[in-house]
């Protein structure tokens, strides 16, 4: 995030802490707040004394105090200062998933205390989102949506539409179900506001509008309903009776949460470790995978030990074994994230990753190619001119360093697209393929080809050294 953003986004918080500080009439200050925006006013809360934040939550009203609350991490502290049946009554104001987060939140015994003061309809929708796991739709969808009924008239339409936006507020798409109950289609809002009176409001329904059922796969599903970029997805069960709906925000917070966790599986850690994670539950996160790079490291430690006789012979080629090991990381580690990305798609079938690995074959070769070239000349200007070796048996072990590069970067961009496909086929998520594995395999790759190449043409072929 740039400084100016940064800068603005103080002067905006500044701007409301003067006005919740301030000594205004409570329906002054809650006129002046409504103009920022309910995330920016809950990241003002933690600034504020509990009798301030008292002061705040009578002058706001329990609607819109539950709006701020929904983009809090952690509530528990608030919800002690207002008490337990205030905070049912928030929770109760809430989307059933975002009441969801927020008992998440809570200690068992708190969470447990505030249910019982909620109303049934409320628990009943939250009990619904929470009897999915964490990996299928239905945990992402809430029950914050409009439904018609097929056979009505435009009027009836938008008098159904205002009656139920009382209480739900997601109404850019109305869902529209038949005389069973049963999903049939959706309107989008602007369609039925410009449609005239006499109109049949068949003729506005898509009846091909896409949906999902609660116990796909996030992973499986997220792809398909992110092309069609809805406003929201409605969720069937499997009486094609919409049980919920899946908003653009829950999509964009689950892609968000699942490059979050991606992220951390590249380096080996959870997408549960953050800031406020204690010391030694961290420790005991990271270790287990430095102890398995500690114990791949070793073997490729191991490797290097059995071409001692080439670096007793030519010292010289020490210097060079980091530039190897380094261009073969870094092609497999460009290669990999591009094939996590083309997995992504669920669709792609074995012609199709024959097609790509043989492209990233060609694009290893061409940079290995180029980048062996580059090492050849500038390795060898560098062993004669600063090393004072004489030019041939200088250019002779820039050729090895060459061709080093050549095949160390395509056989790790061939890793790095072979190796996560191996593991999607195996079921395993391939990210985790960016840890330890890819990394200490490109290593072992790169020293064996460098070293390898060294005691052959050096030594066997060329006879140099001692």
């Amino acid at each position: 995030m740039s400084e100016e953003v940064l800068d603005i986004e103080n002067d905006i918080q500044e701007e409301i802490l003067q006005i919740m500080r301030s000594e205004l009439p409570p329906s002054e200050r809650a006129d002046k707040l409504a103009d920022y925006h309910d995330a920016d006013i809950a990241k003002c809360l933690s600034e504020l004394t509990p009798e301030e934040r008292q002061s705040l939550y009578k002058a706001l009203g329990l609607e819109r105090v539950s709006d701020i609350f929904s983009y809090l991490e952690n509530v528990e502290e608030y919800f002690h200062e207002i008490g337990v049946e205030k905070s049912a009554d928030i929770l109760e104001e809430m989307d059933a998933d975002d009441a969801v987060d927020a008992l998440e939140s809570l200690s068992d015994d708190y969470r447990e205390e505030i249910v019982e003061h909620m109303e049934s309809d409320a628990v009943e929708d939250i009990q619904l989102i929470k009897s999915y796991d964490d990996d299928e739709m239905g945990s992402l969808m809430t029950t914050n949506f409009i439904v018609i009924k097929r056979g009505s008239s435009v009027k009836q339409a938008m008098k159904e539409l205002i009656r139920q936006a009382d209480e739900n507020d997601n109404i850019s798409t109305i869902y529209v179900e038949d005389e069973e109950g049963r999903y049939y289609g959706a309107i989008e809002l602007k369609d039925l506001i410009i449609a005239r009176e006499g109109i049949d409001l068949e003729t506005i329904i898509s009846t091909s509008y896409p949906y999902v059922y609660p116990h796909a796969k996030i992973a499986e599903e997220m792809p398909r309903i992110r092309d069609y970029s809805e406003d929201s997805i409605p969720v069937l069960d499997e009486e094609e009776h919409i049980i919920g709906v899946i908003t653009a925000f829950d999509i964009v917070e689950s892609v968000d949460d699942e490059m979050g966790e991606d992220y951390a599986k590249f380096a080996g850690l959870t997408a549960e470790e953050d800031l406020h994670e204690p010391l030694f539950a961290s420790i005991r996160k990271r270790l287990p995978w430095l102890l398995i790079l500690l114990a791949l490291g070793l073997v490729v430690s191991t490797v290097v030990g059995l071409f001692e006789t080439v670096v007793q012979e030519i010292a010289v080629v020490v210097c060079f074994q980091s530039l190897i090991l380094g261009m073969a990381g870094n092609s497999g580690t460009q290669t990999l994230a591009v094939t996590i990305r083309v997995l992504m798609d669920e669709q792609l079938t074995g012609k199709d990753k024959l097609k790509f690995v043989l492209k990233e074959l060609r694009i290893g070769l061409c940079n290995g190619g180029i980048l062996g070239l580059i090492g050849f000349t500038f390795v060898g200007l560098y062993i004669v001119l600063l090393k004072g070796y004489p030019a041939g048996q200088a250019f002779a072990i820039s050729g090895c360093v060459g061709a080093a590069l050549l095949l160390a970067t395509m056989i790790s961009t061939m890793l790095g697209a072979l190796v996560p496909m191996l593991l999607h086929k195996l079921k395993i998520d391939p990210a985790v393929a960016s840890g330890p594995l890819i990394t200490t395999s490109n290593d072992l790759v790169a020293v064996i080809t460098y070293y390898g190449l060294c005691w052959v043409f050096l030594l066997q072929v060329l006879h140099l050294g001692g």
